[in-house]
């Protein structure tokens, strides 16, 4: 994978997805970029991240330089070219209506048993007013079933930029992007703790997203 262009160990099309909107977010809504150096360099690993727009998954995963996978819901899933192009990414469909998701499980697992990544959000859905969440279980399950690093991720800017309610995107908007140290299964997965399990490694990660800051403007 070349460092210039990382899209080179990327399947085709999804290569190309990663490329264009890196474009798009540099020529529209460039902020910073920091913390890239905490993405592991080989397996299979998580990305958790707050979310406030339907900007975060595109411009968080466009700086990941290894490709990883995406949950949309499964009613996305309508055939056409909506349906081709979101397989072909490697999307995972989920089931939003509760309950445990089996095949969406399984294919986190051949994801991550194939070194890939995966970005996931801990509060479950896009916040309303631009702040954190509560986090929910669900981003816990997987990562206590995968027990593999959890890169914590905190976006800046886009709920400025297209929050929930948005009609257009506000281009010039700044949106910055601070990936965290990988908090390893040690840290985040309490086994002894029962029922409560999955929503104390989810509360864990969420801390590490929230303790994430803005990064203080260059002194020029």
């Amino acid at each position: 994978m070349s460092r210039a262009f990382p899209q080179d160990g990327m399947q085709p099309i999804y290569g190309v997805c990663h490329y264009l909107i890196g474009v798009l977010y540099g020529m529209f809504f460039r902020g910073d970029v920091v913390g890239l150096e905490h993405l592991p360099a080989t397996g299979g690993f998580l990305v958790a991240a707050n979310h406030t727009s339907f900007l975060d998954p595109p411009f968080i995963g466009c700086q990941v330089p290894r490709q990883i996978a995406y949950f949309a819901r499964k009613t996305l899933w309508k055939g056409g070219f909506a349906s081709w192009w979101l397989d072909s990414v490697g999307t995972i469909p989920v089931d939003r209506d509760g309950g445990q998701d089996v095949s969406a499980i399984k294919r986190v697992l051949k994801a991550i048993k194939d070194e890939r990544g995966l970005i996931l959000f801990p509060e479950g859905t896009r916040s309303l007013d631009g702040q954190l969440q509560a986090a929910k279980a669900g981003v816990g399950l997987i990562a206590c079933r995968t027990r593999v690093p959890v890169v914590p991720v905190r976006i800046f800017g886009s709920f400025e930029a297209y929050g929930k309610g948005a009609k257009l995107p506000r281009l010039g908007t700044r949106v910055t992007v601070v990936f965290g140290r990988p908090v390893l299964p040690a840290t985040y997965d309490e086994p002894s703790a029962g029922k409560e399990r999955y929503q104390i490694a989810s509360e864990r990660i969420m801390a590490h997203i929230a303790a994430l800051r803005l990064p203080a403007p260059a002194v020029i």
